[in-house]
């Protein structure tokens, strides 16, 4: 508490008592680091300043403010809870953490932001950086995913906290984790509490958090097709199953297991159906792959584009639209940076329609 000040890690909701606008930075950061989340919260804030413009405003419109974020279900949530604190509760949040706990997409963690930060509830955050905090100062090496692991946790946080001065405290020790008692570069030279901290004594600084559960990734080969018709038109889909990218839109698209496979054998080796045949499409060029990283999942994404016949019968779920359009639909980020990157994507949008 007393090496805490709020300037030293300038943030535009610290001085926020609003619900709406710490809601709105709590749901932006989940999973997201504060240089990224930063202009997304402007942005925001800018297009919705209340509530009432969040639920009125078209879902579409709302996931391309979102693209680029990741983790697309937070932004689904966003809008179930804005739409429900909008319409059932007039517009006022609830204003305990346990009524907060019922909105979509909040969490325990969240609900203790908003809470203590605009109600001033005595209650404790129990975030990555507290965690990281506890364990460290402690020396526990109890895995914090696990269910002893957050009761003991829970407790922790719990004796440390000062119930006096909830939203103070925690953000204290949050800014504390970002700023002094990193996960891999540790300030502990300039620690105020290195002298009595279990971990720095024993040389274990790196070695905690533990966590039970190791992540297992896998990596998935997508395979685009960026079709054009006659008039200029490209052919889009909107994902719907319970995938990566849900409701985002995207070209259609070949899924193969293994890389390495060539263009005329996409649609013997897709493991997705595409809505025309080989003969339909005449490829002008393909790009190299580009890669992107999600928590359990690498994508490695190739992109090939061509002409199409805009009479081909499309099954439901595919649409043509302008070229114009696509600026106005979400994708994810593998496929608008491909679309925004002129450097190899100088003509996509100004190529004369194809006699």
């Amino acid at each position: 508490m007393n090496w805490y000040e709020p300037d030293r890690r300038p943030m535009p909701w610290k001085a926020e008592r609003d619900p709406y606008l710490i809601w709105l930075s709590e749901i932006i950061l989940q999973q997201t680091r504060v240089e990224q989340g930063l202009a997304y919260f402007e942005k925001f804030r800018t297009a919705y300043p209340t509530v009432h413009d969040l639920a009125a405003a078209p879902d579409t419109e709302v996931m391309k403010h979102w693209e680029g974020l990741g983790y697309y279900s937070r932004a689904r949530n966003l809008l179930k809870a804005a739409r429900l604190v909008s319409g059932e509760m007039g517009g006022i949040f609830p204003q305990s953490s346990a009524e907060l706990l019922k909105l979509p997409g909040v969490g325990p963690y969240t609900a203790a932001a908003i809470a203590s930060f605009a109600y001033d509830e005595p209650i404790p955050v129990l975030d990555g950086n507290v965690y990281r905090i506890l364990s460290r100062y402690a020396g526990q090496a109890t895995p914090i995913d696990t269910t002893a692991g957050k009761k003991l946790f829970t407790a922790l946080a719990a004796l440390a906290f000062d119930p006096e001065q909830p939203a103070r405290y925690n953000q204290a020790i949050m800014d504390f984790g970002a700023l002094v008692c990193k996960p891999k570069r540790a300030d502990c030279a300039n620690c105020p509490l290195s002298l009595s901290c279990v971990a720095r004594a024993g040389d274990l600084v790196y070695d905690l958090p533990v966590k039970a559960k190791k992540l297992q990734r896998k990596t998935r080969y997508f395979h685009f097709l960026v079709a054009r018709d006659e008039t200029g038109r490209y052919l889009v889909q909107q994902r719907k199953s319970a995938d990566i990218w849900r409701d985002l839109f995207q070209f259609p698209l070949f899924e193969i297991d293994h890389e390495d496979v060539l263009f005329d054998k996409l649609w013997f080796a897709s493991t997705k159906d595409i809505p025309f045949q080989r003969n339909s499409f005449v490829l002008e060029r393909s790009y190299p792959p580009r890669k992107q990283q999600l928590t359990h999942q690498t994508i490695i994404g190739y992109f090939h584009e061509g002409r199409i016949d805009s009479g081909i019968q499309l099954p439901t779920g595919y649409e043509w639209v302008s070229a114009a359009e696509l600026g106005r639909l979400a994708f994810p980020k593998m496929i608008a940076s491909f679309i925004a990157d002129k450097s190899v994507f100088l003509d996509l949008f100004t190529l004369p329609p194809t006699e």
